[in-house]
């Protein structure tokens, strides 16, 4: 099983993946099947519960994977007697998932659940192992309309010799139509489809043209991009700022994916031979992912003297399992600071290498809502040790729960089964991290409120975000450009949900959770 970063602690597993055997055929996307072959077929009962482990894998039979799900999430599921227990024969497998998950609300007045989700579980491992998920190779920043402002789609980066990258679409540039359609302009239910279909293809060959208005320029340009499967460079633009007070490391950090491990070590190698005074760490895009890479990160900032006899992260499950962990049945024991490779990918690198620290004693860290899960697990580890973290951009997502991917018929599931909580014992911030100038509770952390900057490239000492990192550490206060914030959440304008462009694709809602170990089978 792999654990997730979303809101969810998440467990973690050193050494190989527990992966499920797919079935033949099956699959989880079949209808409402009510065809249980023989009187010994297991039947829905309301308030009682076969174990889940002699229900998995049987893939002819819809409804007894609805029964698996079922059992499955009862014991599981971080608030199992949260959800409804509902016949599961009208519903097919996928819509019966959906339903669960707790329909309860957090104190702020938000859902609990937003991370409940599945995919293939060839795509999970496609996408988790390599890194490759299908697109163009741009990410996106999304700004849907309201009364106050237009809808826009801006660039926030791209991947190296992908289908973007290779036709000059960098950060900044603004995609002003899709397929014909007009971003801005866009006002019925039809030409939201082709923009939406058009930004975030689901198979690899759709051709889309879009006209383009790169940074800085007055001229529109029309490019034609094929989807393709994108491998995603998880660690970018590594990199040493001299400064007239010393050096300060850079490093833009995307997603706690497998391949990720290369380049972390790689990137901290490079930063300690420099002996770097400061890091700043870009995280303002990384939505999450393995927890154990987050930990290996930690380790690597802050070294052997800071993390020794101190936990990463200490996770708990639902109160059926106060002292074991109800996946893979071992006692509870917290999550260290790992100072050595796993070898997630050994074509990369192999396990058991010492990794390289820096040994600071404070990092910075770039921030928007788009940082998320194992992100924020990190900057939560790193203040339980007393390294001080100062954040400069917006609130964070605010995931601190997680789960174990868990296969059954080719179908991989992700249902929040854990929370975590740092070495001091703190784990609350449902509502994300917001950076203060005056900090009064402890999901509020020192630093300035900035709005992301996509008029400059990532790593360019004038972006925003890195220029006031550079600014508190010689002032030990925010630049002028940071803005005051209401420790309340902000008002959302009205967007109508009809009318939202949106990535509502597996591969994104994956990114942005918080992932225990490899994925484990519906045993």
């Amino acid at each position: 099983m792999q654990l997730l970063l979303s809101k969810t602690l998440t467990p973690f597993i050193i050494g190989a993946s527990i992966l499920l055997t797919a079935c033949g055929g099956g699959g989880s996307s079949g209808g409402d099947d009510n065809s249980n072959s023989g009187s010994t077929s297991p039947q829905w009962v309301a308030g009682q519960f076969d174990n889940y482990s002699t229900l998995a894998n049987q893939c002819s039979a819809p409804s007894t994977q609805k029964l698996w799900l079922r059992s499955w999430s009862n014991d599981t599921y971080l608030w199992y007697d949260e959800i409804v227990d509902r016949d599961p024969a009208p519903y097919s497998v996928a819509e019966y998932f959906d339903l669960l998950k707790t329909n309860e609300l957090s104190d702020t007045g938000s859902l609990k659940d937003n991370f409940h989700f599945s995919m293939s579980t060839a795509e999970w491992d496609l996408l988790n192992g390599s890194g490759a998920s299908v697109g163009y190779g741009m990410t996106l920043h999304l700004r849907n309309a309201s009364a106050d402002v237009s809808r826009q789609v801006t660039v926030a980066f791209n991947e190296p010799n992908s289908p973007a990258s290779n036709a000059g679409i960098s950060r900044g540039a603004i995609i002003m139509s899709v397929d014909g359609v007009i971003v801005k302009d866009a006002n019925d239910s039809a030409s939201i489809d082709i923009i939406n279909a058009g930004l975030f293809p689901d198979t690899s060959g759709k051709t889309t043209v879009f006209t383009v208005r790169d940074l800085n320029s007055q001229i529109d340009r029309s490019v034609t991009l094929t989807a393709g499967s994108i491998v995603s460079s998880p660690v970018q633009n590594t990199k040493t700022i001299q400064t007239a007070n010393g050096k300060v490391g850079y490093l833009q950090f995307n997603s706690h994916i497998a391949t990720a491990e290369r380049g972390l070590y790689d990137a901290m190698t490079t930063l300690s031979n420099a002996q770097v005074d400061d890091l700043v760490l870009d995280i303002r895009y990384n939505g999450g992912g393995l927890l154990a890479l987050a930990s290996q990160l930690a380790y690597m900032v802050a070294g052997d003297d800071a993390t020794a006899n101190h936990v990463f992260e200490r996770t708990s499950f639902n109160d059926k399992y106060p002292t074991i962990d109800p996946v893979t049945r071992d006692a509870l024991t917290p999550m260290p600071f790992i100072p050595e490779s796993l070898g997630f990918n050994t074509s990369l690198l192999r396990s058991g290498l010492p990794l390289p620290t820096l040994n600071l004693k404070r990092v910075f860290v770039l921030t928007t809502p788009g940082t998320c899960s194992a992100s924020e697990a990190l900057m939560n580890a790193l203040r339980g040790i007393d390294i001080d973290v100062i954040q400069l951009g917006d609130t964070t997502c605010g995931k601190p729960y997680g789960f174990y991917p868990t296969d059954n018929c080719d179908t991989t599931y992700f249902t929040i089964q854990f929370k975590g909580v740092n070495d001091k014992g703190f784990g609350e911030y449902s509502d994300g991290f917001i950076p203060s100038t005056n900090p009064t509770v402890d999901s509020e952390i020192p630093g300035c409120v900035l709005a992301d900057d996509l008029e400059h490239a990532l790593g360019d000492t004038n972006e925003r975000l890195l220029s006031a990192a550079l600014f508190y550490r010689d002032n030990n206060r925010c630049p002028a450009t940071a803005v005051a914030i209401a420790r309340a959440p902000a008002q959302k304008a009205f967007v109508d949900p009809g009318f939202m462009l949106q990535d509502t694709r597996n591969q994104n809602v994956l990114h942005n959770n918080r992932i225990l170990t490899p994925a484990v089978k519906g045993q």
